[in-house]
C-alpha cells in the first residue's frame, strides 16, 4: 500500500511514515515523528517533537501536534506526545508535548477532538472520549474512558474527569467530576446521573438504578461526602460501578464538584 504525499509537504528525512499514510499540502512533519499505517494528515498540519501516532488517525487542517509546551518551567528536556489508533483530530486542535524529562502527553484510541480543542502538557485522554469545540484542557489533567465534554469548557490543571461522565458546554471545571454523572453550569454543579450516556453504552436498568441510589446519597441526602461514601458502602450492593465511583471520590486530590 503506497503513501500519498503532496509535493508541497515538508517531511524530515528521519521521520517514519507507515503504509498508506497521506499527507496534504503544506503540512510539516518533524524529525522525531512516527506516523502509523493508514493515517490521513490534512493540509497545513504541523506534527513536531517526539510524537508518535498509531494507526488510522485523521488529522484535519491546521492542527498542531507535539509543539513545545507552554509551561514556564520547561527547560528543553526530552518529552513526548503519544497518540493511539483511530482518532479524529479536527481543525486547529493543539496538543502540546509534556514537561519533565521523559514525560508524555497521551491520547488513547477512538477519541474525537473537535475544532480548536487544546490539550495541555502532561494530559492523559482515555479511550472513546468526545471533546467538543474549543474545550481548553490545562496541564496534567486526565479524562477517563467514555467521557464527553461540551464545547467552550475550560478544565483546570490536575482535574480528573471520570469514566462515562458528561459535562455540559460552557461549564468551568475547577474540580474533579466523578464517573457516571452529569455536570453543567457556571459555576458547575452535578445535575444527576448521565442516564442517556449510560444507556448508549449498554448499562442495564439495574446498573443505572444502583448508581442513581449512590448519586442520591452523595448529593441529595444532606450527608457530607465522607458520610455518604460510608453509607453507600454499607447499604448498597457491591458492584464494579459502585467501587469505581467510591474509589474515584476517595482518591480525588482537588475535591469533587458538588
Amino acid at each position: 500500500m503506497s503513501r500519498d504525499i503532496h509535493p508541497t509537504a515538508v517531511i524530515h528525512k528521519k521521520a517514519e511514515l507507515g503504509e498508506g499514510v497521506s499527507v496534504g499540502p503544506y503540512s510539516v512533519i518533524g524529525e522525531e515523528v512516527t506516523i502509523g499505517d493508514g493515517c490521513r494528515i490534512g493540509t497545513s498540519v504541523l506534527i513536531d517533537g517526539h510524537t508518535t501516532l498509531g494507526k488510522n488517525n485523521s488529522v484535519f487542517h491546521g492542527a498542531a501536534i507535539g509543539n513545545v509546551c507552554q509551561d514556564l518551567k520547561y527547560r528543553g528536556e526530552r518529552t513526548f506526545v503519544r497518540i493511539g489508533d483511530g482518532n479524529t483530530i479536527r481543525e486547529f486542535v493543539t496538543i502540546n508535548s509534556a514537561t519533565g524529562e521523559d514525560e508524555s502527553t497521551i491520547i488513547g484510541n477512538e477519541v474525537l477532538l473537535m475544532a480548536y480543542v487544546h490539550i495541555g502538557h502532561n494530559c492523559e485522554i482515555g479511550n472513546d472520549v468526545i471533546i467538543a469545540n474549543a474545550v481548553n484542557i490545562a496541564g496534567h489533567a486526565r479524562v477517563h474512558d467514555h467521557a464527553s465534554i461540551g464545547g467552550i469548557t475550560p478544565i483546570h490543571q490536575y482535574v480528573e474527569i471520570g469514566q462515562y461522565a458528561f459535562i455540559g458546554g460552557g461549564s468551568r471545571i475547577p474540580q474533579d467530576v466523578p464517573p457516571f454523572l452529569k455536570v453543567a453550569g457556571n459555576p458547575a454543579r452535578v445535575w444527576g446521573l448521565n442516564a442517556i450516556g449510560l444507556m448508549r453504552h449498554g448499562f442495564t436498568a439495574e446498573q443505572r438504578s444502583l448508581l442513581k441510589k449512590a448519586y442520591v446519597l452523595l448529593f441529595r441526602s444532606g450527608l457530607n461526602v465522607t458520610q455518604a461514601l460510608e453509607k453507600i458502602c454499607a447499604d448498597l450492593p457491591s458492584s464494579k460501578e459502585i467501587a469505581m465511583l467510591v474509589d474515584f471520590i476517595r482518591n480525588s486530590k482537588r475535591g469533587i464538584i458538588k
